[in-house]
């Protein structure tokens, strides 16, 4: 009887990329998925430490630990991802009923540390959790530390991945039939085996009917030559996830991030003129350390002006080792960092509310995500949540044209044509 892994995910796409490609790795060593964690052989948490819930998350299941080894005396248990950041005596000593720590540089050892062979990590192909959409890693690490960031103590220096290899990944999703590829890096834009530009027109060239997205850049590596490409290749659909963290410049200093809100707005203007119709997010921390509230209006001012579409707003939280929980006193109530995020989600709210008004009466292609107790659900080009009424001609993981018919801040609604 072949034994049996079960894996729980936290964070971002990259760790879910990340617990893809172990997934693949245990199924090359002979073990099968189940979806009961009760009755696995080898549960793995694969963790996040960019905020201290997602941690609290992972230190608040020691209970359900300890009894699913009193159930299942030979279950293994491990630590994978970002939160092997700690030393290992801290983790012990607050998760105890862990058996193996991974890592993320130590990944390709789970088969040595289980007894099995040996893998090449960055080669095993994944175990793609849905049918039509893949997260492929093009790199690893980071190596910008920006004050507030863990990724580069968790992850490590940046490391491209071959481009052939990601070329060859590719061509395998898209002639299974996946349609959403998605291309990560905690700096995606900073790939160093060729130009990213060069990348993304590569992949753009493989026969196929496919979307190609990407995810996170930096501004400081927004260059022209990407915004060209992304404006030539046609399966990249357009829409864009660019974070500027805070508006003010003196905040953006002590973040260490390498721009000033003039260049980012400089930036915006480019993208824009060059695909009007190019739909555009942001990452915003709201209270890091000293952050006033003539500081903070800086970044309100900031969302009016620039219209974003969407933002993923979240209040600032100390994470060890960083320059910013090391220099700085974490001194903006957490009251007040809440009430800075709901300005900020209220301004969202009106200006996303009037950006998917526009949508109303076109016709637009829609990725069909999921059908659920009737309802039918996916995502726009511009990577917008859309309900359609119901169909039986349409297809889960197909691509489908869709009249907008009403508009939410959050949601559009939409029947196929």
């Amino acid at each position: 009887m072949s034994k049996t892994y079960h894996i729980i995910t936290y964070g971002c796409d990259a760790n879910r990329a990340d617990s893809e490609r172990i997934a693949g790795l245990l199924e090359n060593c002979g073990y099968k998925e189940t979806k009961n964690k009760e009755k696995t052989n080898l549960l793995i948490f694969n963790t996040c430490s960019v905020r201290q819930k997602a941690e609290d998350r992972v230190f608040g299941r020691n209970k359900e630990m300890k009894s699913l080894k009193e159930k299942k005396p030979d279950l293994k248990i491990a630590l994978a991802g970002c939160m092997n950041h700690y030393d290992k005596k801290t983790l012990k000593d607050r998760l105890p009923y862990i058996d193996v720590f991974l890592p993320m540089k130590e990944l390709s050892l789970l088969p040595q540390k289980l007894g099995i062979k040996k893998e090449l990590f960055s080669q095993i192909k994944p175990s793609y959790q849905s049918k039509f959409r893949a997260y492929v890693l093009i790199s690893y690490g980071c190596n910008n530390f920006c004050s507030y960031c863990v990724v580069p103590f968790a992850r490590g220096k940046e490391r491209s991945r071959p481009e052939k290899e990601i070329i060859n990944e590719v061509c395998w999703l898209v002639n299974n039939g996946y349609k959403e590829i998605w291309l990560l890096g905690q700096n995606v834009n900073s790939y160093k085996d060729i130009p990213f530009a060069e990348l993304l027109l590569k992949i753009n060239e493989i026969p196929g009917k496919f979307w190609i997205r990407f995810a996170s850049p930096h501004p400081k590596d927004f260059s022209d030559k990407l915004i060209q490409a992304m404006k030539k290749a046609n399966k990249f659909p357009k829409y864009v996830n660019l974070p500027v963290q805070s508006g003010n410049d003196k905040i953006l200093k002590k973040m260490n991030r390498p721009y000033v809100i003039s260049q980012y707005k400089s930036l915006v203007k480019k993208i824009r003129k060059a695909m009007p119709e190019i739909a555009l997010s942001t990452d915003v921390i709201v209270g890091f350390p000293g952050e006033t509230k003539k500081q903070f209006q800086d970044t309100a001012k900031l969302f009016k002006e620039m219209k974003f579409d969407m933002a993923f707003i979240s209040e600032y939280s100390p994470r060890p080792k960083t320059a910013a929980a090391i220099a700085f006193k974490d001194n903006v109530p957490n009251k007040e960092k809440r009430v800075r995020k709901n300005i900020l989600t209220d301004i969202l709210r009106k200006t996303a509310l009037e950006k998917n008004k526009k949508l109303i009466g076109k016709t637009i292609e829609v990725l069909i995500d999921k059908k659920n107790n009737g309802r039918i659900f996916g995502k726009t080009e511009g990577n917008k949540n859309i309900e359609i009424i119901e169909n039986k001609k349409i297809k889960i993981g197909e691509f489908d044209k869709i009249k907008i018919i009403e508009a939410n801040s959050w949601h559009l609604k939409g029947e196929p044509i």
